[in-house]
């Protein structure tokens, strides 16, 4: 079994959901007492979030590098960063390190394409929905077509993340509105909606729409745990 670097804290409910998807998942595997060998490496949330506010992604960038080089210097094999957003600087944390890292958008948009997925909503901060780094991964790389709210929207499903699932709060009314606002997605043509942020499963689950979730901490995790236990 390989070691799992995780690079998380960002938030921290949703790092713990990797931690529990993964050893659960490695349990199921291989039974017994089998957990997985993980190297957690879990940020402030505070001094990522205030870069992201500013727009200095640069530094951002560096200090989650310096925090995957620990984790592979701790005896990572392969690395996942436990968040959608911070993979706009995928690029240069993994310049930094000489472990493979497993992209999140790479894992989802296999997923996709297995179950013949063409055309796919995408909810996430504004920053995953509004740039291109994980938009153009899944259209260029992949060549699936990505639709994304309408302004207002993108603002209350980014409003809702920030200020209350990354603090573990989870509200009725902020369940509907995400609900409205894949309904629309799925009014506009969208065969399934990515749940391209670590925390809105945390808030909306599969039984509560008819349309196909992708939550993309879990198929992140899982992808993981296949890649782990590759030739065991």
């Amino acid at each position: 079994m390989k070691t799992i670097g995780l690079l998380g804290g960002m938030s921290w409910e949703s790092t713990a959901s990797y931690y529990a998807i993964i050893n659960t998942a490695v349990k199921e595997s291989l039974g017994g007492l089998h957990s997985a060998k993980i190297c957690l490496y879990s940020v402030d949330f505070a001094e990522i979030e205030a870069l992201q506010m500013a727009g200095d992604w640069q530094q951002a960038g560096h200090l989650l590098a310096q925090a995957a080089k620990n984790i592979a210097a701790a005896g990572a094999e392969g690395l996942l960063i436990c968040t959608n957003t911070m993979h706009k600087v995928a690029n240069q944390i993994e310049a930094a390190i000489d472990i493979p890292l497993l992209h999140i958008a790479d894992a989802t948009a296999e997923k996709l394409l297995t179950d013949g997925v063409q055309k796919v909503g995408l909810l996430g901060t504004r920053f995953t929905m509004e740039q291109d780094f994980y938009k153009s991964r899944l259209m260029e790389k992949y060549g699936i077509d990505v639709l994304v709210p309408t302004e207002p929207e993108r603002q209350s499903v980014h409003d809702i993340i920030y200020t209350e699932l990354c603090l573990g709060k989870i509200n009725v009314s902020s369940k509907q509105r995400y609900l409205e606002v894949i309904a629309q997605l799925q009014q506009r043509g969208a065969e399934a909606v990515i749940l391209g942020c670590t925390e809105i499963a945390l808030l909306v689950e599969q039984s509560d729409t008819s349309m196909p979730l992708y939550d993309t901490t879990r198929i992140h995790a899982l992808a993981a745990v296949e890649w782990a236990l590759a030739n065991q």
